[in-house]
């Protein structure tokens, strides 16, 4: 198993984050810079840093794990999440395990439009995305080979990705709340909206705004509830006119931190997102999970049973949707698939390297 290189240890500083878990040590965190990064529409950024958190040992076997849009690797370390899968005897105990979570280009700590190029940041997508990942493992982390990938609505869109892209670096793949087919339907015309109140917004200013624009913070909400949250679990929430204005109000007034340059990056960096053309390639054991009620993906298009066929070692876990599960977000809450995944990872043999 490759180990934390020394000259990249030397250039990394490492400090201990929050602790958000009882039952697995504290995250460390530290930053890398990705020298010449050359992008998909061929600009280069002479220095890309990149942020990223990691937990237990190198020495451990190396889990990448990706964070969906807009969010971080902090993101990632919820009880619901981080909580079920990395403590003592969990699918990803880190006594075993060595936990990398990047912060995507664009989000986080990573370099993004926001530290001061606003629009004039390169347009990036998931590739980049990936591409920026597979640097800092490399070349930073020193890791040639991972035990598994494992992502979340945008980071399991970049799951898929990875394994067509970079298809012996790992023996495991588990892309979550996603699909490898092409961004496409509701899914894609729901990030239109998003990115069109930015653009069409005369705070906006084409990037140099003094003030944020408005108009985003109404279209995140409206995104989040239209293809975020689950039917029932709506219905059981909000049962009557009062208590769904009530829902409403709150998360209307809840704090919305987010940059409008930031928040147009990231939505727009799916555009060209299709992983389908590379399915044939992966050579990993694939699991995907997906909810029965998730919005963005709904199982009753077929799109993934058919993209299935191309993946030599690849099948579908369907979370079946109840008021407990919550659409588009039911696998940011790990009980829901811990034992499959605790089956990949048992049954997924080592790739011959």
């Amino acid at each position: 198993m490759a180990r934390f290189h020394m000259a990249a240890a030397l250039a990394l500083l490492f400090v201990a984050a929050p602790v958000v878990a009882a039952d697995y040590p504290a995250p460390k965190q530290g930053e890398w810079i990705a020298r010449d990064f050359k992008f998909h529409t061929g600009e280069v950024m002479p220095e890309l840093r990149l942020h990223y958190t990691t937990i237990g040992e190198p020495s451990g076997q190396p889990v990448l794990v990706l964070h969906g849009t807009t969010g971080s690797a902090r993101s990632m370390l919820t009880p619901a999440f981080a909580g079920e899968l990395f403590g003592a005897g969990q699918p990803l105990d880190v006594a075993k395990y060595y936990i990398i979570l990047p912060d995507a280009i664009g989000h986080g700590k990573s370099l993004k439009p926001s530290d001061g190029l606003r629009a004039k940041f390169p347009r990036y997508n998931y590739a980049d995305m990936v591409d920026a990942q597979y640097r800092l493992l490399k070349e930073g982390l020193g890791i040639s080979h991972l035990r598994l990938v494992i992502g979340n609505s945008m980071g399991g869109m970049q799951t898929w990705v990875w394994g067509g892209r970079y298809p012996d670096f790992m023996d495991a793949l588990a892309p979550m709340a996603s699909q490898p087919t092409a961004m496409s339907s509701r899914n894609w015309m729901m990030r239109r909206l998003i990115i069109d109140s930015i653009r069409n917004d005369p705070d906006w200013k084409d990037g140099n705004y003094t003030t944020q624009p408005r108009a985003f913070r109404t279209a995140a909400v409206f995104f989040n509830i239209a293809t975020n949250g689950g039917t029932l679990a709506f219905q059981k929430m909000a049962p009557t006119r009062e208590k769904a204005d009530k829902l409403l109000d709150e998360r209307l007034a809840a704090p919305f931190t987010a940059d409008a340059n930031d928040y147009l990056y990231q939505w727009e960096a799916s555009g060209d997102y299709d992983a389908s053309p590379e399915l044939a390639r992966i050579t990993a054991t694939l699991l995907a999970i997906n909810a029965a009620d998730d919005e963005r993906n709904p199982p009753e298009t077929g799109l993934m049973e058919e993209a299935l066929k191309q993946v030599k070692k690849g099948r579908l876990y369907l979370i079946l949707a109840s008021a407990e599960t919550r659409g588009h977000g039911t696998t940011g809450m790990a009980k829901f698939y811990k034992q499959p995944l605790a089956d990949l990872l048992q049954s997924a043999p080592p790739a011959v390297r």
